[in-house]
């Protein structure tokens, strides 16, 4: 049962001057999670005074990142095997009232468009031509190069909005649209880029570790083969290790995107940002 009233009258002590009494509201509100957010928020447009909106607005966010936290977590603990849920769970932190719903009906929408002028017996190469073609000429995505550190090309519903990316969140596009049209295209973990590698188990023997070629999402989906990847490690003075070369987890890649965002935000000076991404980036170990 959702006490209402005693919601109320919690946030009017809100901006008591007794820190043990302040602590002791903002402990309980907090207990009530969720449910207190629509009670905080209209209590918040409604006060006059900067120190009960600022201590609304506070508790509000704890309230908020508390639930990403949890939902993390779970993702985490139970396999991780949905990228795209996983990324939503990310973007939360940002919008936390996000639409998931939306952003998946937009994947819906360009994987459909890609379906529509899908040859079913077409080659690997075709399949990613005919990719490339829906997503970066007919919904015109391409890599954000003059604004490359912002933080706003880490999350999914703003890459989507803009059509401009980093080079994961546009790899993330790519390899979630591409899997729903079973095409097996994943994730590589590459020092200072993320790339994409297009796998058939029956080459295994034939071709390293079965990656038939590898794409650059961030480049227009350009296609390159494993010498390249050989040369990128050796202008880096990085010795070949398997990780660079096959595909990485799902954990992996949400690390990642969270490694971007607490890059992004130190070059801002958001500390209070990076704590907390630090630790939801301690959830993944």
């Amino acid at each position: 049962m959702i006490n209402e009233t005693e919601i109320k009258s919690l946030i009017q002590l809100l901006d008591d001057p007794d820190r043990e009494i302040f602590e002791h509201v903002h402990d309980k509100l907090l207990s009530y999670g969720p449910i207190a957010v629509e009670y905080l928020e209209s209590a918040w447009e409604q006060a006059f005074d900067p120190v009960q909106q600022e201590r609304i607005a506070n508790l509000v966010h704890e309230i908020q990142f508390s639930l990403v936290k949890n939902e993390l977590e779970l993702w985490h603990q139970g396999g991780s095997f949905d990228l795209l849920r996983g990324v939503l769970i990310i973007n939360k932190y940002q919008y936390p009232d996000l639409d998931e719903q939306k952003i998946i009906n937009q994947i819906e929408a360009i994987k459909r468009d890609i379906w529509m002028q899908m040859m079913f017996e077409g080659s690997p190469s075709d399949q990613v031509k005919l990719i490339n073609h829906v997503l970066y000429n007919i919904h015109g995505f391409s890599g954000n190069t003059t604004n490359h550190q912002n933080p706003q090309n880490s999350y999914l519903n703003q890459v989507l909005e803009t059509k401009k990316g980093n080079q994961i969140s546009l790899a993330i596009i790519y390899s979630v649209i591409a899997q729903k049209l079973d095409i097996p295209i994943y994730g590589v973990n590459l020092p200072q880029y993320f790339i994409l590698a297009y796998m058939d188990e029956a080459y295994k023997n034939e071709y390293e570790g079965g990656v038939l070629f590898y794409i650059n999402a961030f480049n227009k989906g350009f296609i390159f083969g494993r010498r390249d990847v050989d040369s990128f490690l050796k202008q880096l003075n990085l010795k070949v290790e398997k990780q660079y070369y096959e595909p990485c987890s799902n954990d992996d890649i949400v690390r990642r995107v969270l490694r971007n965002l607490i890059s992004s935000y130190e070059q801002l000076g958001s500390m209070d940002k990076v704590r907390e991404l630090t630790e939801l980036l301690g959830i993944l170990g």
